[in-house]
């Protein structure tokens, strides 16, 4: 089914996929990762101007890597804000993503999160560098095909 906002973006030619309604009835639309800044810009214009969340994940062992984006419109004398929610996805090979910090400033720490658990790249981040791991560590602990080198697990503890 397709929302208010896919057909939004179909009238004007801009591609994506529509992938209907989460559980809370929040549109979800999948960008290509090269149209994603141009889209972010245009949702930021027409007052798309909070990201309470940005996180990513591995979509499956080998496969790949979805950035995932949760919009929101406020303005006063709303009901309701209007909510989406944008997945990007990115290869495992080049996980590359445009960076939206100098549309939207608040998903600095989210996209280094991202970054430092799954190696997903956000081009022109200012910023891009490990946030919760060592800056000495190797590899990208979320991902689904992650091994830990030197790492023994004590069986049995209890």
């Amino acid at each position: 089914m397709q929302g208010r906002l896919s057909a939004w973006l179909v009238k004007h030619g801009l591609i994506h996929k529509s992938l209907g309604f989460d559980y809370q009835g929040i549109e979800t639309l999948q960008i290509k990762t090269e149209d994603w800044h141009s889209i972010a810009v245009i949702f930021y214009v027409y007052r798309y101007n909070y990201i309470p969340s940005q996180c990513a994940y591995n979509v499956a062992p080998g496969g790949l890597l979805a950035t995932v984006y949760y919009l929101m419109r406020i303005e006063d004398g709303m009901d309701q804000p209007e909510e989406v929610c944008i997945k990007v996805l990115a290869s495992r090979r080049n996980p590359r993503i445009s960076s939206i910090f100098r549309v939207w400033k608040s998903v600095d720490f989210q996209e280094r999160e991202s970054y430092d658990m799954l190696g997903i790249s956000y081009d022109n981040h200012p910023l891009l560098k490990r946030i919760l791991m060592p800056e000495s560590w190797i590899g990208w602990p979320l991902r689904k095909d992650y091994i830990a080198h030197n790492f023994y697990e004590i069986q049995n503890a209890h």
